[in-house]
């Protein structure tokens, strides 16, 4: 199917969805869909941008890039009430790229970032099916004191290690009520391959506790079994393996995180860059609401192969955000990278997603409108 006859369809569900949401209750009282999303555009500036295919630095970047700070997206969500406290629901999640009006931040199809369905209830957690983003993930998410952002964060160091997006697809995923301070989520994906009921397969979980303003989080990832063909048109492209240990803590408007991951994958494959191996990645930062409207965060991500001490790497990033309203903020970040050996920690995943040895620094500003 071409680009043309995708963006055709595409156009034709969200026109169905859109009719849907507007024909429903706005509130969750029965069953509707609503429509949410997320569009950011930024200008990002570096003094170096490295060529991963020949290993050298093409110079001084200046860019627009879409989902400079937070990814872009639209999605459609759905939920009836079954009764007794049971429901049932749906997600669909479209990335979006603003410098062209393509797909962006998707791993694949029209919704590449969720198409799950699920039931569930309060009391008892849910289950979806479907497309939707691996517990270990989520764990880096909620690891990360800068959140995940699409510049200076976890989100490269992940991407550079395990060369995937986020989302699994032929995923079962159970997500657990919290229960005395303690939630988890766990995932299974089926590899589907005729004969093999072992082959493709993958795991992910992470085990959450919260007491008070303290958080302790533990994840697994584990695609580690099995073959780059095998794991085709899953989550994972090639066998990797995630480990994650972390600790938050919250003083009201102030939070520290800090946290612990391994990563191991192979150091060779088919897409012709540089990373993976097994490296080791220490974490720390801290997120700040010094004002209702002025968000300030900072991290430090630090990598070494603890087979080979030459290959380390540091990445540093700050940033503020202005809240202009609930929906509309400005943001200004700026970020470093040092690297040595096979470290390539970069700073932007939307296009600077590795960066060569030696020192990179970079910066971005934009604007976030969500609705």
């Amino acid at each position: 199917m071409n680009t043309r006859r995708i963006a055709q369809v595409m156009y034709k569900v969200w026109m169905l969805l859109a009719g849907l949401s507007l024909s429903v209750n706005a509130s969750w009282a029965q069953s509707n869909v609503i429509i949410y999303g997320n569009l950011d555009a930024g200008l990002y500036v570096s003094n170096k941008s490295w060529d991963a295919a020949t290993n050298t630095n093409e110079g001084s970047r200046f860019a627009f890039t879409s989902s400079g700070l937070e990814p872009s997206y639209i999605g459609f969500l759905g939920q009836e009430d079954l009764g007794g406290g049971w429901k049932a629901k749906f997600k669909l999640e479209s990335g979006i790229s603003l410098a062209n009006g393509g797909f962006d931040n998707s791993d694949g199809g029209i919704f590449g970032r969720y198409a799950y369905v699920g039931i569930g209830s309060d009391k008892y957690g849910e289950i979806h099916a479907g497309l939707d983003v691996a517990p270990f993930v989520w764990a880096v998410y909620y690891a990360d004191p800068r959140s995940m952002y699409q510049f200076g964060s976890a989100i490269t160091v992940y991407g550079d290690n395990t060369f995937t997006g986020i989302a699994a697809l032929n995923a079962i995923t159970y997500v657990s009520p919290k229960i005395y301070g303690f939630s988890a989520r766990v995932m299974y994906v089926l590899g589907g391959v005729p004969g093999n009921f072992n082959a493709g397969r993958q795991y992910s979980a992470f085990l959450r506790y919260d007491y008070g303003g303290l958080s302790l989080i533990g994840a697994i990832e584990d695609a580690s079994e099995s073959s780059d063909t095998l794991l085709d048109n899953t989550l994972f492209q090639m066998p990797v393996e995630g480990r994650l240990l972390a600790a938050m803590y919250k003083f009201d408007d102030l939070t520290f995180k800090a946290s612990f991951t391994n990563y191991k994958a192979p150091e060779t494959f088919d897409y012709g860059l540089v990373g993976g191996g097994d490296n080791n990645i220490w974490t720390a930062g801290f997120d700040w609401m010094a004002v209702p409207t002025v968000d300030i965060n900072a991290g430090v991500y630090y990598s070494r192969d603890p087979h080979n001490s030459q290959n380390h790497g540091v990445m540093s990033a700050l940033g503020v955000q202005y809240l202009l309203s609930k929906r509309t903020r400005l943001y200004a970040q700026a970020g470093i990278a040092n690297n040595h050996g096979r470290s390539v920690l970069g700073l932007e995943s939307e296009g600077a997603l590795q960066a060569g040895n030696g020192t990179t620094v970079g910066g971005i500003v934009g604007m976030i409108q969500r609705f």
